[in-house]
């Protein structure tokens, strides 16, 4: 039955230079346990029907071919599936009459990889094939539990940031409000000070410089009065010490010269 439809496909008598058939893309990548869809286009005319469309799609890796999907007369035959796919491919009909035949491969797998081709067959238009390139890895390992673990521990540290953010904000704006009203305060201080004590002063000394200009004088007249007398009598005592001694000195130095004489 594959056989007989191959043949149809590449033996088909009409002019195939006229039907084209294209990839959206040449080439995919995707990650393992993934999900893509494989696209062709295809012309067509708008009065073509669902049974006159017929198609293979294949994927050939390691010099193996496994069949994808296989649509036959606009019906789907999935015992012609080969197990690998079995499950994990769905088509949509309503948009291969306007000429696109996509395919949604499901959970993918690393040995998914290699090329996809589709060989597409309208009746009474002609028949072609065009191919693409999957290439499937292998899927990182997470263990599990790891960012659910972590997305906590990230939210807590964003509120606690936060937090931290206000409290030195506040800490910042209540300083600055405590510095200027003490700073107010000891400026209103300092005035009343000095508007308080200078009149105080002034009244404090006027008495004193009346008072002081008599009391003064008379001490130091004394003082000094004093002193004179003092030096006085010690004067008048020197010079009554001096005269015995001269007298005493000069008597017999005389005596002598008379002797001598």
């Amino acid at each position: 039955m594959i056989f007989i439809i191959l043949l149809l496909l590449f033996l088909t008598p009409c002019v195939s230079g006229t039907f084209v058939v294209n990839v959206t893309q040449t080439s995919y990548q995707a990650e393992e346990n993934q999900d893509i869809t494989l696209e062709w286009t295809f012309s067509t005319r708008r009065e073509t029907s669902l049974r006159s469309i017929s198609t293979i799609c294949q994927m050939f890796t390691d010099g193996r071919s496994y069949f994808l999907f296989h649509l036959h007369q606009g019906v789907e035959s999935p015992e012609s599936q080969d197990p690998q796919f079995a499950g994990r491919v769905q088509w949509d009909k309503d948009v291969l009459r306007e000429g696109r035949l996509t395919l949604h491969v499901s959970r993918l797998r690393t040995n998914d990889s290699g090329f996809y081709v589709c060989d597409i067959l309208v009746q009474s238009e002609g028949s072609n094939s065009r191919r693409c390139w999957l290439n499937v890895t292998a899927a990182e390992f997470k263990p599990e539990g790891t960012t659910e673990s972590q997305q906590p521990k990230s939210g807590r540290n964003y509120w606690i940031s936060i937090a931290v953010a206000a409290a030195a904000a506040a800490a910042a704006v209540m300083g600055i409000i405590a510095t200027k009203v003490c700073f107010t305060k000891f400026t209103h201080k300092k005035r009343d000070d000095h508007s308080g004590i200078q009149p105080a002063r002034s009244s404090e000394k006027k008495p004193t410089r009346t008072n002081t200009t008599p009391l003064s004088f008379a001490p130091l007249g004394l003082v000094l009065k004093c002193c004179f007398s003092q030096s006085k009598d010690r004067t008048n005592y020197i010079n009554e010490v001096k005269q015995p001694l001269h007298s005493t000195e000069k008597q017999p130095v005389t005596s002598n010269v008379m002797q001598l004489q």
